[in-house]
């Protein structure tokens, strides 16, 4: 490897480092604004100027300058020091003294580095300059006399996001970032740029004025809005979660977050449920535990297993699912099922429902084929980096479904099962003969009538393909639910004879059912008894003869398990509302009332009886990639539908009840919906 010295010491770097990264890897600091490591270089701010020999005798942009062998570094010189005294001198020329009502103070890179490496005064004595406001959508706070035009918001949204709705117009002091005929940001990962922004230009709007950095409680937790299971940071104030940013985790999200993700937080305090409540005389009344106990009982004890189901919702963590599962089983009830879409998959090898080459994985992939998915909708940081490597002409991908946006180029194959068998020469050449081929699968194709036959029919086309070879799996189902995995792993699934979830609500089919989370499924049509644990008066509690009122996810500590079969582990942020309580508390609390104790106490002895069960559970943040899979034995022989595959998202930012709980979800929904309608004009 090559060898530079910096402030005289050696340090050995890989070809094509620039100086900036170096100087870093041999432990000093360089100021910057405009560089970003997972953007292009821009070299705007000229803060990260450093001396270098040979070269010419004067202060050069180490973000932009290549590093070379025998170079020699210096990060702290007088010139060194001189240079980035003036340029933030003239960085600061026209920003406002916002200071104390910024929202980005207390985090704010600008005022750090004006500390760090600027001077204690300016000599530039004429009228700042003011820049109107713009708009650019719900998430989006702009106070735009702030900005330094470091162009990380017009790269993010370009290169990552992947849409072209800001960039700079004019030159010189009229420079101005702006978004396109004033209108929002069209990308669900438009929260980003407020994160990037070193100077409080964007900040973010949902909360705008709500705190201080220094006032939050924070905790690191996972999200659960998609099966990606993000990395997520959740800063409380009291009993109120006031933000939610995203950590960084290489091998999910990388550092980036969706804006459903980020800001559908505001939903955790609406529409809550934080008491009993028993239907009494054909109304829903407040109830006490032991009453909304004895209620459901009652009706567990009267009914005969194979009359009593149970749906566990999207949003479920592990424990719960098992404790409901175990008592279940104890009661002798065959009906149980964690697909409340009716996805035909489970039950079989773990790799027949799972991201095989993991979401890092898939980057490696040469030719992906998108069967039944919108993966910009499904699971948005996934698009990212299928984004990142077609742009970098690494990847060639292919679609067979709905045609979509996707904000990259792709070849469509057409629009239902029938397509598998006829895609074009050109893509089934390019497929035959790519060196990682992979298949991601969504729900739009199997959850359906034909779901099992689509699936077959699908991993036959890949075993003829040779997704799956040593050393590489690039078979991959694509999941919406961050709670289907876990369920799918412990076996919350129909026993012997037992009903799956779309035939339990259906009539006359059950006496009792018991709906875990479970909202996103109509039951309207059962006569059955039902019972909602759940943390919102959402659809799945609007039917319910008795109400438990649970946790939400950033109130219980608890265990996910992503697409790609992560165990990531949740922390509890704040505790639960009102009489709410842990979903797995009310489950032991039932097994008692109806004479079926379940063996454990406390979340720690549960875990224990969880990870006895199912080893699996006890292996956090790790995934095996590319694991041996028979695509022969997955799926189910069938006739195969003439219907199109349609992805399972229609409005991303209303896809569980938190988020339809949200105000901020709803503004960007209707903002998103103009938008497509301005589009269709």
């Amino acid at each position: 490897m090559p060898i530079a010295k910096v402030n005289g010491v050696e340090v050995e770097f890989e070809p094509g480092m620039t100086v900036l990264q170096v100087a870093e890897r041999a432990g000093h600091e360089i100021p910057r604004f405009c560089y970003h490591e997972r953007l292009s270089i821009a070299g705007n701010c000229r803060m990260c100027l450093v001396e270098v020999k040979p070269g010419p005798p004067k202060p050069q942009a180490s973000c932009a300058l290549p590093a070379a062998e025998n170079q020699e570094i210096f990060t702290d010189t007088p010139m060194v020091k001189k240079a980035r005294e003036g340029v933030m001198e003239f960085l600061l020329i026209n920003h406002p003294l916002d200071c104390p009502i910024c929202d980005q103070g207390g985090e704010c890179d600008l005022q750090d580095q004006a500390v760090g490496y600027g001077r204690d005064g300016s000599r530039y004595a004429e009228n700042k300059r003011a820049v109107d406001e713009k708009y650019m959508g719900p998430t989006i706070k702009t106070v735009m006399t702030r900005c330094i035009q470091c162009t990380r918001c017009v790269r993010f949204v370009s290169e990552i996001a992947g849409v072209e709705d800001i960039g700079m117009i004019s030159r010189g002091e009229s420079a101005e970032i702006t978004t396109y005929l004033e209108q929002a940001v069209g990308s669900e990962l438009s929260g980003n740029v407020n994160d990037l922004c070193p100077v409080g230009a964007l900040t973010h709007r949902p909360w705008a004025f709500n705190y201080r950095p220094w006032e939050l409680k924070k905790t690191e937790t996972i999200d659960v809005h998609d099966a990606l299971g993000s990395n997520i940071r959740a800063d409380a104030r009291g009993p109120e979660v006031m933000r939610v940013l995203p950590r960084v985790h290489e091998g999910i999200n990388e550092e980036w977050l969706s804006d459903k993700s980020r800001y559908a937080v505001d939903g955790l305090m609406r529409q809550r449920l934080d008491r009993p409540y028993v239907r009494r005389d054909g109304k829903l009344q407040p109830a006490t535990w032991a009453e909304a106990l004895g209620a459901v009982a009652e009706r567990f004890n009267a009914a005969k297993p194979n009359k009593i189901g149970a749906i566990a919702g999207d949003l479920q963590d592990a424990e719960s699912m098992k404790a409901l599962m175990d008592l279940m089983d104890a009661i002798g009830s065959p009906n149980l099922d964690c697909r409340q879409d009716g996805a035909w998959i489970g039950g079989g090898e773990r790799g027949g429902y799972l991201f095989n080459s993991t979401l890092a994985g898939i980057e490696q992939a040469d030719v992906v084929l998108l069967v039944g998915t919108n993966p910009r909708l499904e699971a948005p940081l996934l698009n990212t980096r299928l984004r990142k490597q077609w742009l970098a002409g690494k990847m060639r991908i292919g679609l067979i479904g709905e045609q979509a946006s996707l904000t990259y180029g792709y070849d469509y194959l057409g629009a239902g099962p029938a397509s598998l068998g006829k895609l074009s020469k050109d893509f089934a050449a390019a497929l035959k003969g790519a060196q990682k081929p992979a298949v991601i699968v969504g729900m739009g194709a199997l959850a359906r009538d034909d779901g099992a036959a689509v699936l077959k029919a699908v991993a036959d086309f890949a075993a003829a393909n040779g997704v799956v070879r040593d050393g590489w799996n690039g078979f991959n189902v694509l999941h919406t639910a961050a709670g289907r995995v876990a369920g799918l792993d412990m076996g919350f699934l129909p026993r012997a004879g037992g009903l799956p979830a779309v035939d339990m609500v259906k009539k006359g089919k059950l006496d009792v059912l018991f709906l875990l989370g479970a909202d996103e499924i109509d039951a309207s049509a059962t006569a059955a008894f039902k019972v909602y644990l759940g943390s919102h008066g959402d659809r799945g509690a609007h039917g319910a003869d008795v109400i438990l009122p649970g946790a939400a996810y950033t109130e219980k500590p608890g265990l996910y398990v992503n697409t790609e079969g992560r165990v990531q582990m949740a922390e509890r942020s704040i505790f639960p509302k009102g009489e709410a309580r842990e979903d797995w508390a009310i489950i032991r609390a039932l097994s008692e009332r109806v004479g079926q104790t379940l063996p454990f106490d406390s979340l720690a002895a549960l875990r224990a009886k969880l990870m006895a069960d199912h080893p699996g559970f006890g292996q956090v943040d790790y995934v095996a990639p590319g694991q041996p899979l028979n695509l022969k034995a997955l799926g189910a022989k069938g006739s195969l539908g003439a219907a199109a595959f349609a992805s399972p998202v229609k409005d991303f930012y209303m896809t569980n009840p938190i988020a339809r709980a949200s105000a901020t979800m709803a503004e960007c929904s209707a903002a998103a919906s103009g938008a497509r309608a301005m589009a269709a004009e």
